[in-house]
């Protein structure tokens, strides 16, 4: 085979032996173990196709990713249209509807919306002028969802049906996305506004808050019993207790408000209202038109002392206005509970403590013992007596939140469920 060599002789011919055909050629040849192509040169190979890869991926994935932004948003926009169509067809169907405006009708009479007389949980309210010079008070609404719900709900209500004790729906405007409603001015604003003011030149007298509670019980009746269907208004407060030029209250705000038919005696509902004002039988979420009752007793309550239901400024143990009250029956004191700031008030304060005791028959904690307000109609007119065995112990509203001092807003959870058109229409 001839002769072994050196490692450096590899390639080199040489001639062991010295003949001349004899000569051995030496070839290096790699190791078996390293016949992988080495790291470096693999991984150079691979590099373009591994981001050729990723980059079909990420192209792919963008694709896929518009594709089902723009399904959805079409999806989203066929929905919002068919609502918008629905609820065309519902307000095109309600009898004695109110009149439609545009919205740039609105604007015009509002001055670009530049008077605000307040706000509230759902909106805010403008003054306006018609073009015939009527005064005019508009509620535009903000936001989404439960807003619109509420606008349906209040056109719905408020829409076609009128008596002298609840606010007029003047109009209305629905464009795209504004919802705005037009009601009739009040000079006096709302109730909260006279009661709630812990300096004022003016204080109501017994007369005018005499009037108010019993406008308040004929306007609620009128809803509860007059109407083809029943109407739970559901957020009675002196916020949706409106005043004219003359003192007389009518009910407003039916944003919240409830159609029940005749037949239903109860009814299964999401809690809805304002803390301080709802009944204890919320916390079942089974209600009837007795929750209205219990919230009047609260603001007959309101409008003899002169004070909210609950105002922290207070000690702990007064609290809570129903509290308050209910020490004061078992010490037989109720007189101190007739508003001190007012000389005229003090003056009949006999009289105001006979309606706190109506108060207090619309605050039981079993709703079947309180009465209706056609009975509350009849008693403060003196046709019939009030209940005289009667239990104090009633429990404090549930609080679902803290109460802001200046304005108590709405549970923002609304659930309504509108009527058909047709069940509408009612006595005038």
């Amino acid at each position: 085979m001839g002769n072994c060599v050196l490692l450096n002789q590899v390639f080199s011919l040489l001639n062991n032996d010295g003949a001349l055909n004899k000569t051995t050629l030496f070839i290096k040849v790699q190791n078996s173990s390293n016949l992988q192509a080495s790291p470096s040169l693999a991984s150079s190979e691979k590099k373009p196709k591994r981001v050729a890869t990723i980059v079909r991926s990420a192209i792919g994935a963008s694709f896929g990713l518009l594709f089902m932004v723009l399904t959805c948003f079409d999806f989203l926009s066929r929905r919002r249209k068919g609502l918008e169509e629905v609820e065309e067809e519902f307000l095109d169907h309600v009898p004695g509807m109110p009149t439609r405006f545009s919205f740039e009708e609105l604007t015009v009479m509002t001055e670009n919306f530049s008077k605000k007389l307040g706000e509230g949980g759902f909106g805010s309210v403008f003054e306006g002028t018609m073009n015939d010079g009527t005064k005019i008070a508009m509620k535009r609404l903000q936001g989404f969802g439960n807003v619109k719900k509420s606008f349906l709900a209040e056109v719905a209500t408020i829409g076609s049906i009128q008596h002298v004790n609840l606010v007029s729906l003047v109009g209305f405007c629905a464009e795209k996305s504004h919802r705005l409603l037009v009601y009739e001015y009040m000079t006096n604003v709302s109730l909260d506004r006279w009661i709630f003011r812990r300096k004022q030149e003016q204080f109501l007298t017994w007369d005018v808050r005499k009037k108010i509670i019993s406008d308040v019980a004929k306007g609620i009746a009128y809803l509860h019993e007059d109407c083809n269907n029943k109407i739970i208004h559901l957020d009675i407060k002196p916020q949706n207790i409106l005043l004219d030029h003359n003192f007389n209250a009518r009910v407003s705000d039916f944003g919240l408000s409830k159609l029940v038919g005749k037949d239903e005696s109860k009814i299964v509902t999401t809690m809805r209202g304002t803390p301080g004002y709802l009944a204890p039988e919320w916390l079942n979420s089974v209600i009837t038109e007795k929750v209205d009752v219990y919230s009047f007793g609260v603001v007959i309550l309101e409008i003899i002392y002169g004070r909210k239901n609950l105002d922290r400024l207070q000690d702990e143990n007064d609290m809570h206005l129903l509290g308050l009250f209910k020490r004061k029956a078992k010490e037989i004191q109720l007189l101190e509970m007739v508003d001190k700031n007012s000389e005229d008030m003090q003056l009949h304060n006999e009289e105001a403590v006979e309606i706190m005791k109506i108060a207090a028959w619309c605050l039981q904690s079993d709703y079947t013992k309180r009465p209706s307000m056609s009975l509350v109609v009849k008693v403060l007119q003196g046709l019939v007596a009030a209940e005289t065995d009667l239990d104090y112990s009633f429990p404090y509203p549930p609080l679902r939140r803290r109460v802001a001092e200046d304005n108590q807003e709405r549970e923002a959870a609304v659930c309504i469920s509108l009527p058909v058109p047709s069940e509408l229409s009612g006595p005038r």
